[in-house]
């Protein structure tokens, strides 16, 4: 990989400062026309291209937007960072992408390097151990912008982006009942997350409007939304005396994990158990039977979400805003109509 060209190297090669490197190619004065057009060809030559961070920090505005989000490697959260990306550079501005990986002490970690950079504002989405908000209302008390997305808090200070999470339940366990799924489950996560909540009540309100009662033994929740947890819930379930038809998990994760379990116990999906999950990783397509699932305009997400950060930048006196992207449930092989 080629060496990054810095203002020293092309001052170097030069013979000048590089002090006056840096006023020739910011547009200062004190440097002849001569010098300032052989400074900007060596640039070139040289394919120079200014660090957006040192710039920044020179002219005391950063242009720079922090993210913060609980996992960089699924599908869901690299969409969601393009549509924040994309909408960031064509406003000019850089962004940094940080990780919680899931954690609340690495979350509050990250709030801290965002902060020692100068960023103009944050978009987060909160880690599953997050139910203390304090240092975020620390950072909006000390006046940087921030704006969440799926997993939200604060909302009454806050611009925040999430999906129709009731609804899209709601609408999920129509399609399994409409399938001729009865005896349905529901695994959940940390009830302190807002997607666990409104999904969970989206899951109970579809099962009393059809006339079907709401077991609490079919209800799987407080666990962390990872594949070992799908499998865990699966086996509890599976241990009842009157086992469930079909499964709704609030993440593909949890999903995979139930899927497996489901298939070491020589069941069939969907004969046996119908599944649904949500989010449309991209795995969804490759597991056998594919993946029945809510799908989220991801991208809409991140660009939404970027779009309210920048107004509030903008504009101090702009107050919060909550925008509900609608979903559409991706019907697969997983929930087949039953005969």
């Amino acid at each position: 990989m080629d060496k990054h060209v810095s203002i020293k190297d092309i001052a170097l090669k030069l013979g000048v400062a590089p002090s006056t490197v840096s006023r020739a190619l910011n547009g200062n004065s004190g440097v002849g026309k001569a010098l300032r057009e052989k400074i900007k060809a060596m640039a070139l030559k040289l394919n120079y291209k200014p660090n957006p961070f040192a710039v920044g920090l020179v002219k005391q505005t950063p242009h720079i937007i922090g993210i913060i989000i609980p996992d960089i490697v699924t599908h869901f959260y690299s969409s969601i960072i393009s549509g924040i990306g994309d909408t960031a550079r064509a406003n000019g501005y850089s962004v940094v992408i940080t990780t919680s990986y899931e954690q609340y002490e690495l979350e509050k970690h990250c709030i801290d390097d965002l902060n020692n950079i100068r960023v103009e504002g944050i978009i987060a989405c909160l880690s599953q151990e997050t139910s203390d908000y304090k240092h975020f209302e620390n950072v909006v008390n000390q006046g940087v912008p921030l704006v969440f997305f799926d997993r939200v808090c604060l909302t009454d200070r806050c611009s925040s982006v999430v999906a129709d999470n009731e609804r899209s339940a709601y609408q999920a366990v129509q399609h399994l009942i409409a399938n001729g799924y009865k005896r349905i489950a529901y695994i959940g996560g940390n009830e302190h997350l807002n997607i666990v909540d409104q999904r969970r009540r989206g899951y109970v309100r579809a099962l009393a409007d059809n006339c079907l009662p709401v077991y609490s033994d079919l209800m799987v929740d407080n666990l962390p939304m990872t594949y070992k947890s799908g499998r865990k819930a699966v086996r509890q379930l599976l241990a009842l005396r009157r086992r469930p038809d079909a499964i709704l998990a609030i993440n593909d994760i949890l999903a995979f994990g139930a899927m497996s379990e489901i298939k070491s116990r020589n069941l069939q999906i969907p004969t046996d158990i119908g599944l649904v999950g949500y989010s449309d990783e991209l795995h969804a397509t490759f597991v056998e039977p594919a993946l029945t699932t809510v799908t989220h305009h991801t991208y809409e997400i991140g660009s939404v979400a970027c779009d309210l950060l920048l107004r509030r930048i903008n504009d101090a006196t702009v107050k919060p805003k909550s925008v509900v992207i609608p979903t559409f449930l991706k019907i697969r092989a997983s929930t087949a109509k039953r005969r």
